[in-house]
């Protein structure tokens, strides 16, 4: 059996993608209850920590995998297991100058996410955090985006993570899981010979499909006009985003801060209000924009802000699936509406209308199509997307578990998401749900945006203003 498997096209894109100042891994910073990882001489627990990570990798075997080009670039790279694996470069503890605060935390997780992964190794780090106040301890995610998206990277936190609190470290008489030995590396001389085979069966199977299709005419012209019409929303309104001060070059250096909202608030405003939990949460950030751009003297009436926001197509049975599998919707953000009951609608009507045309389905086609570029065609577009024009900033929203996670016992109390940027898009916004919270992580190019807060505050104050007319609602029909 073969012990590689290839890269798709658009978890290649991402590698092709990442530079020293855009760093292409999604992350996470959680904060969990201390005292279980701690030992009665108040050491950390590392060596068990590690232990228990190491327990559970074979559920996810692209975990002890890195990437291997093919020679001369022909196709897209592979993945071959690391044969100088090691847990403990993974698995790594630091520390805050004790009682670290919150800002220190956050400036810590900010520098770590800064940096690239290592390419020779797997592509994925965690690092636990102690000194915190109040004897907490935090978590630090890095994951290549190579490796996971959004939804694939909640199921890996479930597989790290426990739904109860007691330990379950594994002791030394408890079952040994699966070995492991690394599958040799391929030669050079087979990575060229599997390219080229694989790249005549993709072909192949290229042509088959068309085949397939234009055998009934009628079949072939209703599809195409379907994506036709679906790949034409992208470009309705004004096809080209504002620019903007957020869509400046971006350099190496990172900001990153978290916001909580009630989600039974966000609920609430659904409930009366009408649309979707989504829905919601766009329009709330469309008001910490709003406010944003106002303190930058951008803000005007009628101003329209596209965040393309990718939408999970992974099936119930693709479950610790790794690899991507996201579409995507440009939804305007109609930040230039002062009311914010207005603001709702107009997200909730631009949504429906995209869904009802099928505009992640376009999307989802495009991302197929990458399967079948060159590899220099698929770098050229990556480059390309760096300086793209269609949208203003990434907005990620990523259903958690409402119920507790726990870590060596400890109960994970907060977990704040992390997406990366890209060269002209300065300010990137990732939510997760968890356990009847919204956590909204929000990351930004350090020397552009010193002023974030103002962004962090406003969106804050504009769910607090979406939950004021629940609040005042039944007031309203007296």
């Amino acid at each position: 059996m073969r012990g590689h498997d290839r890269l798709t096209g658009v978890d290649a894109g991402f590698l092709a993608l990442e530079r020293l100042e855009t760093p292409m891994h999604v992350g996470a910073l959680a904060i969990l209850d201390g005292e279980p990882f701690f030992d009665s001489d108040g050491r950390f627990r590392l060596a068990e920590v590690r232990r228990l990570v190491a327990s559970r990798l074979h559920r996810l075997p692209r975990f002890r995998k890195r990437v291997c080009d093919v020679p001369f670039g022909i196709g897209r790279p592979v993945w071959v297991d690391d044969d100088r694996f090691d847990i403990g470069y993974h698995v790594r503890l630091t520390a805050l100058p004790r009682p670290g605060s919150r800002e220190q935390l956050l400036a810590l997780f900010a520098r770590v996410e800064a940096q690239m992964l290592d390419r020779t190794r797997p592509l994925w780090e965690l690092w636990f955090v102690e000194g915190l106040e109040d004897g907490r301890v935090a978590l630090i995610q890095k994951t290549h985006h190579a490796l996971v998206d959004g939804v694939s990277g909640v199921d890996v936190a479930t597989v790290l993570f426990d739904f109860t609190p007691e330990p379950v470290v594994p002791e030394p008489a408890a079952p040994e899981p699966p070995p492991w030995s690394p599958a040799p590396t391929p030669s050079a001389s087979q990575l060229l010979v599997d390219t080229v085979v694989e790249e005549i069966g993709d072909l192949l199977a290229l042509g088959h499909g068309m085949a397939a299709v234009t055998s009934v005419p009628g079949r072939a012209w209703a599809r195409a006009g379907d994506l036709a019409r679906a790949a034409a929303t992208f470009a309705e309104g004004r096809l080209l985003a504002p620019r903007l001060s957020i869509n400046r070059p971006v350099g190496r250096h990172r900001t990153f801060l978290g916001v909580r909202v009630p989600l039974d608030d966000v609920r609430a405003v659904r409930r009366d209000l009408g649309g979707t939990v989504n829905d919601v949460v766009l329009a709330g950030v469309a008001g910490g924009l709003a406010r944003f751009l106002g303190s930058r003297g951008e803000l005007r009436a009628g101003l329209t802000v596209k965040a393309m926001c990718p939408v999970s197509v992974r099936a119930d049975d693709e479950h610790l699936a790794l690899g991507n599998r996201v579409s995507a919707l440009v939804v305007p953000l109609p930040v230039g509406e002062p009311d914010p009951r207005a603001r709702l609608a107009a997200v909730r009507d631009a949504t429906a209308d995209l869904k009802e045309r099928h505009q992640a389905v376009a999307a989802e086609a495009l991302f197929g199509l990458t399967q079948y570029v060159a590899p220099t065609l698929l770098g050229l577009a990556a480059r390309a997307a760096h300086h793209q024009v269609f949208f203003n900033l990434v907005s990620t929203n990523v259903p958690g578990p409402q119920v507790p996670l726990y870590c060596m016992g400890a109960r994970m109390r907060e977990a704040y998401p992390m997406v990366p940027l890209a060269r002209n898009l300065g300010i990137g916004i990732a939510i997760l749900s968890y356990c009847g919270m919204l956590h909204l992580g929000i990351l930004a190019d350090r020397d552009t945006f010193p002023d974030l807060d103002v962004l962090a505050d406003g969106i804050v104050d504009a769910f607090a203003e979406l939950r004021a007319l629940t609040d005042n609602s039944g007031a309203d029909d007296q």
